[in-house]
This record gives structure tokens, C-alpha cells and sequence, in this order.
């Protein structure tokens, strides 16, 4: 199997491929109503299925239920930044009505009720279409699993479009919805934002609630929209942000929104490139074709005025802060499944060490403090790093996924080394397309800063944005059939 035209077995032209806020006008203007749209992504998601496979769970009848509503709504001129406009959730969330697998097997129970993060997006009014795959706890960034099978890349199905929010950029990166949520804790927004030429937002911990709970993986893991622009992913971060007083870290708001800040050049920077990979404990090296195309951003960027210079941050043993933290993330979603007997071996293994590593929680929390000054020195002499979201480009599907923890382990690092320690630090990253490989695969880079700086990284991508036009590129253009493109 190979190819982008194998996604679409009907044959649907992408002509644009329209992101969010242009969605918001057209149903906003009545040139559009909800339900088609909605009906629209719900059929491509379906003709999909055994392909692309990006979704875990379709709404399906309360979709287009709730899109008949907006439309009633927009008639009667109500107006909402997102009303009517579909959009996907990773099956980490959870949402009334529907199970919270997390890429597992089992029977699960429907959710009680919305957490937050999805009771914002319905208050901006959005229409959500399902939930999108996930490995097992979102442990790997890659999306496969015996509970769905493996989810893959719509610029060519051979290839993974990572993880562990994989459905959901391989959703939105095939047109299936104009932007999904995923979550990010060792980079999983930005590894599969990466491998399918997106627009991935990692932000400051604690930006986007948690609640219910006080924070997800012990404060690694973020929420983070998933986007084909820079302005769509900005204007999500608006509406989603926002603590309550459950959550563990409330950072203070922004200055300006953050859709302003996309809409506006930054001020002159100094941006540090950072090549050199953190050190993981297991061997990794730069793909050539990756480090071309970070070099080649750098170029871009200091012909935008920017000073780019060479500079890489003192990680130490950062690793050790992120070890117990995860690990007992995952001995905390081991204990909610309703038959444990039917999680991967790997898992199992991880859940025994995320139990052997409890005590380690406490002074690895301890420790985040002294990490965070000694690499936040290097922001006294940069504004921002530009570093790679990977070391490779997108593997095939199967490639990452070994049979036992050591070798998929290995795997894992040697691919996808750079992302985890921004989510140790709780930091602010920005995945940006950085173009494609002589083999048509995707590759990105991350923008990097301290606590509180997504404005000026949304700002910057904006800019960069403007000059690459990464929006104009998308996979596959087919033969325009029966049902309309969104």
C-alpha cells in the first residue's frame, strides 16, 4: 500500500483545504451550513477507515445533531468563533457520552462528563467529530496498536504519521477536519505535527486546564492544537486557555492574545540553532535530510533579519527528572482499564517500573527548579532555539514498534530524541513544516522558548509562515466526486 491516492476512495479533490477561521466565515456568511460540513467530515473519516485510520470513535448521529443546532443558531444570528465547525479530540479526553480508551483494549465505560478542555471548545462553539487514535497510553511516537491496527501517513501510507497524537494530525493533515487537539508529553503533538508538514502547538504547562484533574503525567503532558496554519493554532490556544483553581500549574495570561500575536511581525531576534541531541541514554544520530532542512529554516530566518547563531542548552541528565514521571503516568492509567490482562507486554513492564520508580517523584519534581535556571541561562544570550522535531524522517509503519521495550526503546530515541525535555521544563514549543524529503516525506522543527514566551514563537512562525507557505502544500489531489470537500 503506497500512495495518497489510496486515502481516498472517493475520489475527493483537496482544493485548499480551508482551516478553521475560514470555516467560521463561510457558515457565519451562510455560504455554508454545518451540517454539510460536518457530514462531509464524517463521510471522509468513514471512506478512510481502513486506510488512513485515523479515529478511534465517530460521533456520528450527536454530530450531525449538534451541527443541526449551530445551524439553527447561525440562522437565528448567533455568532461564535468555531460555531459549527468540525473539529476531532484525541482519545486521551474525555467526552460525555463516550469511552476514554487511550489507545487500549477493552470494554471502557462511557465518560460521566466533559473535562475542560473539551467544554471550551463546545462553549467556542465547535461541532466534535470523533476521537482520533493513540498508542497504548500514549506511550509511543508511533500510533499503532491491537486495539485498532496502525494508523498511517496520508503523504504516503506506507509511512507512520507518528505519536502518539497520530490520528489526530493524520486527520487533520488528509483533510479530514480543519484542526484536532491532541496532547503532548515527550512530543507528541510535535513529532506527528513533524511527520505530516503541520503546525504543532506544545504551550506553557498549565495553559490549557486539566481539570478534572490537577495535571496529566505528573506536569509532562500538555494539551496542544494540531493545525495546517499558524493562525488556526493560535486562535485554538485562545479559546482553550485558561486554569482553574484544580489545576496544579496557572500560568499568568498572556500579554496580548495569541491570535494577534500571529498576526503581527516579531521584533528582531537572536535565535540559537541547537543541533546537538540531548543526551537519552541510547544512541541517535541527525538524519542529513533533517538537519538540511532545519539548516535551511535558519537560512530563511536570518534573511528575515534575525541574528542565528549556533547554541545548545546544557541538558545534563535531564532524563532522570523525566523517567519516574512517566513511567508512573503510566502505572496510573495501567490501574483504569477494565481488564489489565489485555495490555501490551511492554506496558505491563512500564507500569512495574513506574510503581519501582514512585519514590523518585518527589525529588525528580524537586529538581525541575534547578533544571529550569541552569538551561534558562541560555535565553540571557538567545531570544529563541530552533532545533529539529526529529532526528529522522517519518519511519514505516511497523518500523518503531519492536517486540520488547529495549528495542523498541532504542527505536523510539533514535527517531524522536529532541522533544521530551521541553516537556520536563513545561516550556512553550511550536512545531513548523521544514519541508520535504527528496522522497516527498515531511519533516519539521521546533521553536523553542522559556516559560510564558508562545506569543513571540507564534509570532515568529507567523512570520516564517508568510515566506515558507507550508499551507499551500498537502497530500494528494484527486478526482472531485459525489460528496463535496469541506
Amino acid at each position: 500500500m503506497s500512495g495518497t491516492a489510496d486515502v481516498w476512495t472517493d475520489g475527493y479533490q483537496l482544493d485548499g483545504l480551508p482551516g478553521l477561521r475560514e470555516l467560521a466565515g463561510r457558515l457565519a456568511s451562510g455560504e455554508v451550513g454545518s451540517r454539510e460540513l460536518v457530514a462531509a467530515s464524517l463521510d471522509r473519516a468513514q471512506a478512510t477507515a481502513t486506510t488512513l485510520n485515523a479515529f478511534r470513535v465517530l460521533r456520528t448521529e450527536q454530530a450531525l445533531a449538534e451541527a443541526d443546532e449551530a445551524d439553527r443558531r447561525l440562522a437565528a444570528g448567533e455568532r461564535l468563533p468555531l460555531l459549527g465547525v468540525p473539529v476531532a479530540i484525541k482519545d486521551d479526553t474525555d467526552i460525555a457520552g463516550l469511552p476514554t480508551a487511550f489507545g487500549a483494549a477493552g470494554d471502557f465505560p462511557p465518560a460521566a462528563e466533559d473535562c475542560e478542555m473539551v467544554r471550551r471548545l463546545r462553549a467556542a462553539g465547535a461541532v466534535i467529530v470523533g476521537k482520533t487514535n493513540t498508542p497504548e497510553f500514549g506511550q509511543w511516537p508511533f500510533t499503532e496498536g491491537p486495539a485498532f491496527g496502525a494508523t498511517r501517513n496520508p503523504w504516503n501510507l506506507d509511512y507512520s504519521p507518528g505519536g502518539s497524537s497520530g490520528g489526530a494530525a493524520a486527520a487533520v493533515a488528509a483533510g479530514l477536519v480543519p484542526a484536532a487537539i491532541g496532547s503532548d508529553g515527550a512530543g507528541s503533538v510535535r513529532i506527528p505535527a513533524a511527520w505530516t508538514h503541520l503546525v504543532g502547538i506544545k504551550p506553557q504547562r498549565g495553559r490549557i486546564s486539566s481539570a478534572p484533574v490537577p495535571e496529566q503525567f505528573n506536569g509532562l503532558t500538555t494539551f496542544g492544537p494540531l493545525t495546517r496554519t499558524v493562525a488556526d493554532g493560535a486562535l485554538l490556544l485562545d479559546l482553550l486557555s485558561g486554569s482553574l483553581p484544580v489545576d496544579r500549574d496557572r500560568p499568568s495570561p498572556p500579554v496580548e492574545p495569541f491570535a494577534r500575536a500571529a498576526e503581527r511581525p516579531p521584533p528582531r531576534l537572536r535565535i540559537g540553532l541547537s543541533l546537538r541531541i540531548p543526551y537519552s541514554g541510547m544512541p541517535a544520530a541527525l538524519d542529513p535530510a533533517v538537519r538540511a532542512a532545519v539548516e535551511r529554516l535558519a537560512e530563511v530566518l536570518a534573511g528575515l533579519g534575525h541574528e542565528v547563531v549556533p547554541a545548545d542548552p546544557f541538558y545534563g541528565l535531564l532524563g532522570l527528572l523525566f523517567l519516574p514521571r512517566s513511567m508512573d503516568g503510566i502505572r496510573d492509567w495501567s490501574r483504569r482499564v477494565p481488564d489489565p490482562g489485555l495490555l501490551d507486554a511492554r506496558t505491563l513492564a512500564n507500569a512495574r517500573t513506574g510503581r519501582a520508580l514512585r519514590p523518585l517523584l518527589r525529588p525528580s519534581r524537586a529538581a525541575e527548579a534547578v533544571a529550569r535556571a541552569g538551561i534558562g541561562r541560555l535565553f540571557r544570550t538567545v531570544d529563541v532555539l530552533l532545533a529539529p522535531s526529529t532526528a529522522v524522517p517519518p519511519p514505516r509503519v511497523g518500523e518503531l514498534n519492536r517486540p520488547t521495550n529495549w528495542e523498541t526503546d532504542q527505536a523510539i530515541v533514535a527517531a524522536c530524541p529532541y522533544t521530551w525535555p521541553w516537556n520536563v521544563l513545561g516550556w512553550p514549543s511550536v512545531n513548523v513544516p521544514a519541508g520535504l524529503t527528496p522522497a516527498g516525506l515531511p519533516v519539521g522543527a521546533q521553536l523553542m522558548g522559556p516559560a510564558g514566551y508562545e506569543g513571540t514563537l507564534i509570532s515568529l512562525a507567523a512570520e516564517l509562515e508568510d515566506v515558507e507557505k507550508w499551507y499551500t502544500r498537502y497530500p494528494g489531489r484527486l478526482e472531485t466526486s459525489a460528496v463535496r470537500p469541506m
